[in-house]
């Protein structure tokens, strides 16, 4: 029978268990915030400096499934600026950004400003503040999931993301989880 967790991930941990090499001894990993069954895997992975929902199960079909872009995530940025009208407009049609070594054109997707700030826990580490410069938030809903994509796509316009949280992915909410926060469920979909 598989096992399927939702977390909270925290800013600053990678998307595995464990080290698998030595230059990682010093990283942190979800291995730490509870006892996960053998063979549990992330279901599509948050970098090291992005924070939020992660799917976890046991199940590698069920991992097929969300990362087979039939189901959406949705992120909220903090983004460098007051971003623009135009800029989100760009990033709604796709914008073109180096994957692989490659350029790659993002699919078209959701976008818009958020007109207040989230309500979300403190990150861990501080953000720059208003001394600095304006930010501004923007909700980004994805059907792909290409490596640090919400990233590249913000810089791509202009406004480059300075925290990254994703708050949903289907119908699975982030809600008032708090950060490290691991719950366990039978079934995701």
């Amino acid at each position: 029978m598989s096992r399927n967790f939702i977390i909270y991930k925290p800013y600053g941990y990678l998307s595995q268990f464990k080290s698998h090499d030595s230059k990682q001894q010093s990283k942190k990993f979800l291995g730490t915030l509870h006892d996960f069954p053998e063979g549990i895997m992330a279901i599509g992975r948050l970098d090291e400096k992005s924070e939020g929902l992660l799917l976890l199960t046991t199940d590698g079909k069920m991992s097929d499934f969300v990362n087979s872009q039939k189901v959406e995530k949705e992120y909220y940025a903090q983004v460098d600026g007051l971003i623009s009208e135009e800029a989100i407009n760009l990033l709604k049609r796709g914008v073109e950004i180096g994957f692989d070594g490659k350029k790659y054109q993002t699919k078209s997707c959701k976008v818009f400003r958020l007109d207040n700030v989230p309500d979300l826990p403190k990150r861990s580490k501080k953000i720059r503040d208003d001394r600095h410069g304006p930010t501004s938030w923007v909700s980004i809903t994805l059907n792909e999931g290409k490596f640090r994509q919400v990233r590249k796509m913000t810089s791509a316009v202009g406004f480059p993301t300075l925290r990254l949280v994703r708050i949903r992915v289907g119908d699975i909410y982030l809600n008032s989880m708090q950060v490290g926060d691991v719950v366990e469920v039978n079934t995701f979909f």
